[in-house]
């Protein structure tokens, strides 16, 4: 082997490095993206909306013995959609809402076309109808590199871990 041969070889194996390793931090942005239109949803297209996160035939459940049967299980980008912009605002559902991520964990498969990623999750929530959550769970999912090069959700799983009750109401407090 020359040492050209040798240098492209490397060279290959680095480029190959850094596609990988800038395709996990695109996942993270991508997940975070998701919970904050969760949270806060807003239409500024100069930033993907929640279609634009999941591919066409994505599937959205929720696994495990508390999500299995309160959220089921979704597929397509439009029933995706559907579902979870029924508990965004202006919904009633929650008065205020926030997750946070953290323990991630990616993978970017050899090819660079798909990957997994989990996280555990924490979400605080205040209902509309009154009481408040801390919630924990772990996230389980799936990514597609698109034709376009953007990484979108093929296969979210929720499982819940835990739950209890948390904070006061902001008109309890005062």
């Amino acid at each position: 082997m020359s040492s050209a041969d040798t240098a492209t070889d490397i060279l290959r194996h680095l480029a190959s490095r850094l596609d990988r390793l800038e395709s996990a931090q695109a996942i993270r942005a991508t997940l975070a993206r998701y919970m904050l239109l969760c949270d806060q949803p807003c239409d500024d297209r100069r930033y993907p909306q929640l279609p634009d996160l999941f591919t066409a035939d994505a599937v959205w459940e929720g696994v495990g013995r508390h999500y299995t049967g309160t959220f089921g299980r979704h597929q397509g980008r439009a029933a995706i959609v559907a579902f979870v912009g029924s508990y965004l605002a202006p919904s009633p559902h929650f008065e205020r809402n926030l997750h946070f991520l953290t323990s991630d964990q990616v993978s970017v498969a050899d090819d660079g076309a798909t990957a997994r990623g989990q996280w555990l999750m924490l979400q605080l929530s205040t209902y509309g109808s009154g009481g408040s959550e801390a919630i924990t769970a772990r996230l389980d999912v799936d990514f597609a590199r698109g034709d376009d090069g953007c990484w979108r959700i093929a296969h979210f799983r929720t499982e819940r871990l835990e739950c209890m009750p948390w904070g006061v109401r902001a008109e309890s407090a005062a």
